[in-house]
């Protein structure tokens, strides 16, 4: 896995090809190892300055990232030793020695070692130099929390169906703290096929932070049958919660017709029904009937900064040219549907990112190019969410994922 993420593969896609019964040990593995791999890479550079094949290097980087320093040892070192050195005799039996070498060298020296990684910024912050750079400007005063936070493991948070159940009701079947009529955090994660009701439809896996595209989109001013755009849909979870909170006719549009397959299955479980298509949201001349849209949620690709601790291969996937690229994306999305959207419609533009070129600057720019009296800026927009512990602001939610929000009005004479 982290061999293929390194070469530029998606953790997701990897996983995807394990057998189910090893997925659970190889994410947890995979995960724990790239939330480390900063300071893993810098040990490596100083204990093996003549980079080894990338299998070989793979496999003492997760072998390090295991062995840092933590309040709770994963392994015992010795044992965690025996077995890289076993599996480099399976896959790179010539380097099952050199990876023996290290381990030991890395194990005597290792707080010396620790120190001389930790006092770079990848290996203090165990994320790209450039990701670090683009926080510090973004974000002065809270650059540091986020990459910690970066770093720490996620809470499984569940949508409960509205058609179907509360979350206070819920959680009497299971341990957990309700966060809101429909959200609540699981004391302890569990796998989905454990959820009681998952496979009936009464309940999804969605941070809190993604389940506010749906509510504000819908409240105080939709009217059952509204006709709503869901322009970049898969994996279908907000597709869904709209449906489950409100009676629409829901357009759900992707570019990837294979992910678009798992907005389907998600609706079947859930027993609900919108009208999917695969098309290229840029391309409203390829798809669209010329029917005005009452509201449209543009849940725009980005960056994905804002659920890295969830995704930990993504700050080692990104380019610092991806966010101009995406950014540029996101722009021609908006450009492109803001004509579908009718005269006192609504278009909730969203990112799960926290940079800011991807949010409040990407919207800024866009109601300049609209100019005066065409659009207006909903004050119930959230704006920018942290994924910190203590942004308990007004309509912010503990713990959730990074996110960005702009609720914008077409005026109605427009």
């Amino acid at each position: 896995m982290v061999a293929g993420v390194l070469a530029g593969s998606s953790l997701t896609d990897l996983l995807a090809a394990v057998p189910a019964a090893a997925r659970p040990g190889t994410q947890a593995l995979a995960f724990e190892s790239l939330r480390r791999l900063g300071a893993a890479q810098a040990v490596q550079a100083l204990v093996a300055p003549k980079a080894p094949p990338r299998e070989v290097s793979a496999l003492l980087l997760t072998a390090i990232a295991l062995l840092w320093p933590r309040q709770r040892e994963l392994y015992a070192d010795h044992t965690l030793v025996d077995q890289a050195v076993h599996a480099a005799r399976q896959r790179t039996p010539a380097a099952a020695g050199f990876i023996n070498a290290v381990l030991r060298r890395f194990l005597r020296e290792r707080q010396a070692l620790v120190a001389a990684a930790e006092s770079t910024p990848q290996g203090a912050f165990n994320h790209p130099p450039w990701w670090i750079e683009r926080l510090q400007q973004d974000w002065p005063a809270q650059w540091q929390a986020l990459l910690a936070e970066a770093n720490r493991h996620p809470p499984m948070t569940l949508r409960v169906n509205a058609r179907r159940t509360t979350a206070a009701a819920y959680a009497e079947r299971v341990a957990g703290q309700v966060i809101g009529e429909h959200a609540l955090v699981l004391d302890t994660p569990l796998p989905v096929h454990e959820l009681p009701g998952f496979a009936e439809g009464e309940v999804s896996v969605q941070d809190a932070a993604a389940q506010r595209a749906a509510p504000l989109l819908i409240e105080g001013g939709l009217p059952p049958g509204a006709r709503v755009l869901d322009a970049c849909a898969a994996p279908g979870g907000k597709t869904a919660h709209l449906l489950e909170l409100a009676e629409l006719d829901v357009l759900a549009l992707d570019a990837d017709a294979q992910r678009l397959a798992r907005v389907q299955e998600n609706l079947d479980r859930l027993h609900l029904k919108a009208t999917l298509r695969a098309a290229d949201a840029r391309r409203p001349g390829t798809w669209w009937d010329g029917r005005p849209f009452d509201a449209i949620l543009l849940d725009a690709p980005c960056s994905a900064s804002g659920v890295v601790r969830r995704h930990p291969d993504i700050r080692w996937l990104r380019r610092p040219q991806d966010i101009a690229t995406l950014a540029r994306l996101q722009a021609q999305m908006l450009d492109a549907l803001w004509p579908l959207l009718a005269p006192g419609g609504r278009l909730l533009y969203a990112t799960c990112s926290v940079f800011k070129a991807e949010g409040q600057a990407q919207i800024d720019a866009f109601l300049q190019r609209l100019g005066a009296g065409e659009a207006w800026l909903d004050p119930a927009s959230p704006g920018h969410l942290l994924p910190l512990p203590d942004n308990v602001r007004e309509g912010r939610v503990p713990s959730a994922d990074g996110f960005f929000y702009a609720l914008l009005h077409k005026e109605p004479h427009r």
